[in-house]
C-alpha cells in the first residue's frame, strides 16, 4: 500500500492518502479545499488516479476539498456516512460496509457521538477515526447532534475492541503528535482511557465550555455541499 499523510496549519486537520500500487487507484480521507492542488500534485507525482474521497464526518472547522477535487479528477467519488446529511455524496455509507480500491479493503465502522454522521475507516492496520478518537483526546459533543454518551460506545465498542497494535490516524491534533494506536489510547487517553467509565466521560464532555470554532458558520453548510460554497452564499 502506498500511504500518506498531509497537514493543512490552518485547521490542524490530516488528509490521509491511500492507494494500491498495482492498479495505481487512490483514496484521500479527509481532504482540505485550501490544500486541493497540494493534493493532485502529490497523486500526479506518484502516477495515481484518485477513485474515492472519503469523509469521517461534515466538519466544522474547514471546508473539505472534494469540490474542487472532484473538478480535477471528475470521476471520483465522494463518500460519507449515510447518516451525515451530506445529500450530495455520490456514495452514503453504513457501519460495516466496505471501499475498495485495487487490493486495498476499507471497512466503514459507524462511530457517532461527536457528530450523528462519524464514521472511521480500518484497513491493514490503521484506523483513520476523525474526530471520534483523537490522540490523548476525542473530538467535542456540543453541536452537530453531538451525545457524549453516544462517542463513549462509539469509541469503546467499535474501536477499542480493535487489536491493541491498531494505528490510530485521527483527523486532526494540535500538539504535533502523528499517529497512536489502540493500545496506547486504551491506556492513556485522559477522557477515554481504562480508568474512566462511561458516566465520568460525560461529565468531562459536559464541561469543556470550549469556544466554537472560528469558521462553523460557512464550513458546515458548505460541507453539507461537499464544499460548493456557492450553493450555500
Amino acid at each position: 500500500m502506498i500511504f500518506r499523510q498531509l497537514f493543512d496549519a490552518e485547521s490542524w486537520t490530516y488528509t490521509y492518502l491511500l492507494a494500491d500500487p498495482n492498479t495505481h487507484e487512490a483514496i484521500l480521507i479527509d481532504s482540505v479545499q485550501e490544500q486541493a492542488e497540494r493534493d493532485a500534485k502529490v497523486l500526479h507525482e506518484l502516477g495515481l488516479t484518485l477513485k474515492y474521497l472519503l469523509e469521517t464526518h461534515v466538519h466544522a472547522d474547514h471546508i473539505t476539498g472534494v469540490s474542487k477535487l472532484k473538478g480535477i479528477y471528475p470521476t471520483a467519488q465522494s463518500v460519507v456516512s449515510e447518516r451525515a446529511g451530506a445529500s450530495c455524496a455520490d456514495i452514503k455509507v453504513n457501519d460495516k460496509d466496505h471501499i475498495q480500491v485495487g487490493s486495498i479493503v476499507i471497512q466503514v465502522l459507524a462511530t457517532p457521538g461527536h457528530t450523528d454522521g462519524c464514521v472511521s475507516y480500518y484497513t491493514d492496520g490503521k484506523v483513520f477515526t476523525g474526530d471520534a478518537l483523537l490522540i490523548r483526546g476525542c473530538g467535542r459533543t456540543d453541536f452537530q447532534q453531538g451525545d457524549a454518551g453516544r462517542l463513549y460506545d462509539s469509541v469503546t465498542r467499535q474501536l477499542f475492541t480493535l487489536p491493541d497494535e491498531t494505528l490510530v490516524y485521527p483527523a486532526h491534533n494540535y500538539i504535533g503528535l502523528t499517529c497512536s494506536s489502540i493500545g496506547e489510547e486504551k491506556h492513556h487517553n485522559p477522557r477515554l482511557g481504562e480508568h474512566k467509565n462511561r458516566e465520568e466521560f460525560i461529565s468531562i464532555m459536559n464541561n469543556l465550555n470550549l469556544p466554537y470554532p472560528k469558521k462553523i458558520m460557512e464550513s458546515v453548510p458548505a460541507n453539507l455541499e461537499c464544499g460548493r460554497i456557492e450553493q450555500v452564499n
